[in-house]
């Protein structure tokens, strides 16, 4: 572990705070996806009008970055969730000492 560096403040947030990082985590992996399937299966994403057939539009291609950049910050916000919680017990663990 390095020390903190003088123009890097250290901050510890609570255990309710990581939990609901980690809560908006999990929830961004449960919904994004299914609506990624229901962007796939749309008329609209395919430019035969017929699903799978023809080229992606840009339907297709719009939603697909917001999806994919959903799922990026949503998995950083998770794995920062779990430092935070991981940090909180060690600082209150050391407060016991």
């Amino acid at each position: 572990m390095t020390a903190p560096l003088a123009y890097w403040p250290t901050m510890v947030l609570s255990r309710g705070w990581s939990l609901f990082l980690v809560a908006v985590g999990v929830w961004t992996w449960a919904i994004w996806p299914r609506f990624a399937v229901a962007i796939w299966n749309d008329e609209r994403a395919w430019s035969a009008g017929v699903v799978g057939e023809g080229s992606p539009t840009s339907f297709l291609w719009v939603h697909a970055l917001l999806i994919g950049a959903s799922l990026a910050i949503g998995t950083t916000v998770g794995v920062l969730g779990i430092r935070a919680y991981r940090a909180a017990r060690r600082s209150s663990a050391v407060g016991r000492v």
